[in-house]
């Protein structure tokens, strides 16, 4: 019998550019010979997939990107881009949903909206935001954007957005921002618009302390508080101010656990149903001040407050 000849796979081939993306069964146009999927496509899945913990970290407002991917139902933000507006883009908007849960709409006048909540395509929350961000900029007015998996190397939103732009949020109480005039929108939008008015929870921003959202639920009312600090150092700080009887907002309030969600760790209070955004503004303001001096603390946990570390603990609760 005649010898088979020993196969041999042939490395990826260096070429200058980017490598066009094409079928996974189709040769790869870097020329080496194999199968995309097994040559330049491999590495472009790879980080198609790989999930990237902190999405947000670098952008301004980090924690308030959060508290609208994950807490907030309506909201929107103006995004300053690096390069300024392109013309005939009036504005670009960041909104925690659109209707149709389109991923962004270019509007009848040429503005953005950029839609938050929706489902992403890679592990990088970012870089599909951006793609997305920079097919709006190019879509013919009137129309929405459709998702898509981004290519890998494509820019991120850290990429795109000013590093020293404001990032304000709004919150609003339903959803009439994504029409002008709601009187005149399609059934279709006005049938999306009704249904996620009657789901919206309603939520108020904190204005004394930063990414705290107040929200109303049927039973209590719950403050939800994104903070930057590292969560092992984090969970320390509350766990020294629970041991402590500290950690409470006000009477009657109770720290009951945490979520966390793209990287941070957000505490939440439990409120009596009568306890307004208000009432909790300057109790909010008071515990970020103690919440320091406990971040500022070296000396290992007590028996006491390692309980109460663990008592967190097993109350967390994983968003993303």
């Amino acid at each position: 019998m005649a010898k088979k000849r020993p196969q041999t796979k042939s490395e990826p081939k260096r070429i200058d550019g980017e490598v066009p993306v094409v079928g996974a069964r189709e040769p790869c146009p870097c020329g080496s010979g194999r199968r995309y999927k097994a040559c330049h496509g491999r590495a472009a899945a790879h980080a198609a997939t790989e999930l990237v913990r902190r999405p947000f970290e670098g952008l301004p407002s980090e924690c308030d990107w959060v508290a609208l991917r994950e807490l907030v139902p309506a909201a929107t933000a103006e995004l300053p881009l690096k390069d300024g507006l392109p013309e005939g883009v009036p504005s670009v908007t960041l909104a925690t949903v659109l209707p149709m849960a389109w991923p962004a709409l270019r509007r009848d006048d040429g503005s953005v909206l950029l839609g938050l909540q929706n489902d992403t395509a890679s592990g990088d929350i970012s870089r599909d935001l951006a793609d997305t961000l920079l097919r709006a900029l190019e879509a013919e007015p009137g129309t929405p954007v459709q998702g898509r998996r981004a290519p890998a190397e494509g820019p991120r939103l850290q990429d795109l957005l000013d590093p020293e732009g404001a990032f304000e949020p709004v919150v609003h109480s339903g959803f009439e921002f994504w029409v002008p005039d709601a009187e005149n929108a399609t059934p279709e939008v006005a049938a999306s618009l009704e249904r996620a008015n009657a789901a919206a929870i309603p939520t108020v921003k904190l204005s004394g302390v930063d990414a705290a959202y107040w929200c109303e639920t049927p039973e209590k009312n719950h403050l939800r508080w994104v903070m930057p600090h590292p969560e092992e150092q984090l969970l320390d700080a509350l766990a020294r101010l629970h041991a402590a009887g500290r950690s409470a907002l006000t009477e009657g309030t109770r720290l009951v656990g945490s979520f966390r969600a793209h990287g941070l760790t957000v505490p939440v209070w439990d409120l009596p149903s009568g306890v307004t955004a208000e009432d909790v503004e300057k109790p909010a303001a008071e515990f970020a001040e103690r919440l320091a001096a406990a971040l500022a603390v070296t000396e290992p946990l007590t028996a006491d407050e390692r309980r109460a570390r663990g008592g967190l603990t097993n109350r967390q609760v994983t968003l993303s």
